[in-house]
């Protein structure tokens, strides 16, 4: 079984590098800066997140994802800058990316649009013992005389993306656009030449509507990915109370159907989890994936009362 198992993480690893090669992500909404630069600022405070994610759960060698993201807005030039650290892991594969962000914000109408860029690097390693078809019939053949398999690698290649995120006030409305690996780096191993990281594509859209109960709002919003063959559509509805608790429901379409629960403390610190059911065929030998999220952010400036930041809603 085991061998069976690393079997099907190599096969799922070599199309990983064909297909979608960033993280899947459920909390979209709280993780806006690491796949969109114009967001840097936005919060007009200074904000530090950290978001954790174990995918497919009763997988050995199942994804897993940590992400760190902080971002400040410097009014006096009408700017916002920010820094994201990603460690992803699958099987024998490991990616670790660091960029920089830089958004100049312009005021639009009641809102601000962040026009913003990142640069920084990608480092892929593989290591690990690998199992190919030709030892499941002859155990002693030795994988890594095929040249195209790699044994124990590790490639650095500079990384770079763009993206624009307007956000009207009071969260009445906001959404972005925008692109990672925009250069389309190739990763040149040993063993030759293997697939270029692809260039992927983002979309995020939502609205906060008030309900007439003033103490109730409801959050409908949907999030994009694409590399150019593939596509993930969620779309998400959360329903807030108070500004301080929320919950809601996702789904990603022929994926998996995600409960999301939120909540806000006093001091502006964010807790963020979600659970995802999963509705493909990985249903019968995953229990779920589970993601937890952590934020919090302040004004240099100490605020008169509760509620000086733009929005709680992206904290």
């Amino acid at each position: 079984m085991r061998k069976l198992f690393s079997l099907f993480i190599l096969v799922f690893a070599g199309f990983s590098l064909l297909a979608q090669q960033d993280p899947q992500l459920s909390l979209n909404k709280y993780n806006i800066l690491p796949v969109n630069p114009g967001f840097a600022g936005s919060n007009e405070a200074i904000c530090a997140s950290m978001l954790y994610r174990q995918q497919w759960m009763g997988f050995d060698g199942a994804p897993k994802t940590m992400i760190f993201s902080g971002d400040m807005a410097i009014p006096s030039i009408s700017s916002g800058v920010g820094i994201n650290i990603m460690n992803d892991k699958l099987g024998f594969e490991k990616n670790t990316y660091l960029n920089l962000s830089y958004a100049y914000r312009l005021q639009i109408g009641d809102g601000s649009l962040g026009i913003g860029l990142g640069l920084g690097f990608l480092n892929k390693s593989l290591d690990g013992e690998w199992i190919t078809p030709d030892q499941l019939s002859n155990p002693g053949t030795n994988p890594y005389l095929d040249p195209l398999i790699p044994h124990s690698e590790n490639k650095f290649v500079l990384d770079a993306n763009f993206g624009l995120f307007y956000r009207a006030k009071g969260d009445k409305i906001y959404g972005g656009i925008s692109s990672t690996h925009l250069t389309q780096p190739d990763l040149k191993y040993s063993a030759g030449k293997m697939p270029f990281v692809a260039r992927h594509y983002y979309v995020i859209v939502g609205s906060f509507i008030q309900l007439p109960d003033k103490n109730w709002g409801l959050i409908p919003s949907a999030f994009i990915k694409s590399d150019g063959r593939t596509n993930q559509y969620d779309i998400n509805a959360m329903i807030e109370y108070r500004k301080q608790f929320r919950g809601g429901i996702s789904y990603r379409f022929g994926d998996a159907i995600i409960a999301m629960v939120g909540f806000t403390t006093q001091s502006n610190i964010t807790f963020a989890l979600a659970y995802d059911i999963t509705t493909s065929k990985l249903k019968s030998y995953s229990s779920g994936s589970i993601e937890f999220m952590a934020k919090y952010c302040f004004n240099l400036k100490k605020p008169n009362g509760r509620g000086k930041y733009g929005s709680v809603r992206f904290l």
